[in-house]
């Protein structure tokens, strides 16, 4: 962080002490940082201990009370290589996405010319209200990087979702953004998410739980950082939140073996986050089948075409990412599958733990190299989990 401008917005909640040790590490990190604060912030930290941190005067309204010297948002805007609002409260996140603004925060974060990132706080309840997640979702369509919340006692005494990411975490990640931004440009990068639908006839089908989130997650991750990405992506509910991601959707598995195989030809790496049905109807039924007078009904299935495996026979200099969702054995099976599909990595995570597999927010993986060597993360929100395999990737694609 040596040498960077960083803005440090705070926001009015019991977690703007916590803005103090952040800046402290900021400042220990060689970064230059001035504190922009509402005037309710002002209420639970003052400017002098934060003036005292930063070696900067504080910045919260638009004129100088004694002098009427003007404090430009223009400015701010231009000289940051990077803004940071924490704690962002319901009210702040509301206004910055609706762009309300009423208050030096609001405005310098809407002449911000570089990259935002917002670490919310908040109690759970308004957390999770859809008016917070929408401005939420809004902000990441807009660009913005959002730093999860953790779970943990709140200030109104309940436990759940909403208290502010430690100052180290948050430090950490907007280290991994100043040594990440760029990194992939002229990358090409093919991920696959999300399940394939296999049809018994034209309402029914078979396949899995996958929600898709990881591997959205992953593309976007690797937008983030410059890669031109395409993601084949199976039938599911998201939206991307990075225009640049190309996108292909699918239905069936053969679908996406086309698909991916084609987007790959010119890949620098393809990462197969999708849950991939093995087996197919031998026959899907033009007309829905009808139960009256039959009892039984057996389907038979055919093996599906195996993409990784497609793959692997003809890699070249690709780097191939697998993942590996396993119940039993989970270690073993994901180095025999590493090594049959020709793979370089491996995402191992387990349907056995209540934080990883189909339809969470969050997960717990394990990276395995071709090497042998096995690295274990802690259980995290998808999109940290996409910035750790993304890390990954990165080491082996920029050595």
């Amino acid at each position: 962080m040596k040498g960077k401008h960083i803005v440090l917005g705070i926001s009015g909640g019991i977690a703007a002490y916590k803005a103090a040790y952040l800046l402290r590490l900021l400042i220990k990190r060689g970064a230059e940082v001035q504190v922009v604060i509402t005037p309710n912030g002002k209420e639970f930290i003052t400017p002098a201990t934060l003036a005292a941190l930063s070696g900067k005067p504080v910045v919260s309204e638009f004129f100088a009370a004694n002098t009427g010297e003007w404090h430009s948002h223009v400015d701010l805007g231009i000289w940051a290589d990077l803004m940071v609002v924490a704690p962002a409260t319901a009210s702040t996140i509301g206004k910055m996405a609706n762009g309300i603004a009423d208050n030096m925060l609001i405005t310098t974060y809407l002449s911000a010319k570089e990259q935002v990132m917002v670490a919310p706080a908040m109690d759970l309840d308004m957390w999770r209200h859809p008016s917070t997640q929408r401005n939420i979702a809004t902000l990441r369509r807009d660009g913005v990087i959002i730093v999860e919340p953790a779970s943990g006692e709140l200030a109104s005494g309940l436990t759940g979702k909403g208290r502010m990411e430690e100052p180290e975490r948050i430090a950490e990640a907007i280290e991994r953004y100043f040594n990440n931004v760029e990194s992939l440009k002229g990358r090409r990068v093919v991920v696959t998410a999300g399940p394939t639908y296999e049809n018994i006839d034209p309402v029914r089908f078979i396949g899995n739980y996958s929600s898709g989130k990881m591997g959205f997650a992953i593309a976007e991750e690797f937008a983030s950082r410059g890669a031109d990405v395409t993601l084949v992506a199976g039938p599911v509910s998201l939206n991307l939140e990075n225009e640049s991601v190309r996108r292909i959707n699918v239905t069936s598995a053969r679908e996406m073996h086309t698909a991916t195989l084609e987007a790959a030809a010119d890949a620098d790496c393809v990462v197969l986050a999708a849950a991939v049905a093995d087996y197919a109807p031998e026959r899907s039924e033009e007309r829905k089948i009808k139960r009256e007078g039959v009892e039984e009904m057996t389907l038979r299935l055919v093996r599906n075409p195996d993409i990784a495996a497609s793959l692997g026979k003809e890699k070249g200099d690709r780097l191939l990412v697998g993942f590996a969702l396993e119940t039993d054995h989970e270690l073993d099976n994901a180095h025999k599958k590493l090594e049959k599909k020709n793979l370089d990595m491996i995402v191992l995570n387990s349907l056995r733990d209540p934080e990883a597999g189909f339809m969470k927010d969050t997960n717990r993986i394990s990276i395995i190299s071709r090497d042998g060597e096995v690295k274990e993360y802690p259980a995290k929100s998808k999109r940290e989990v996409a910035a750790d395999i993304v890390d990954a990737v990165t080491a082996r694609l920029v050595r």
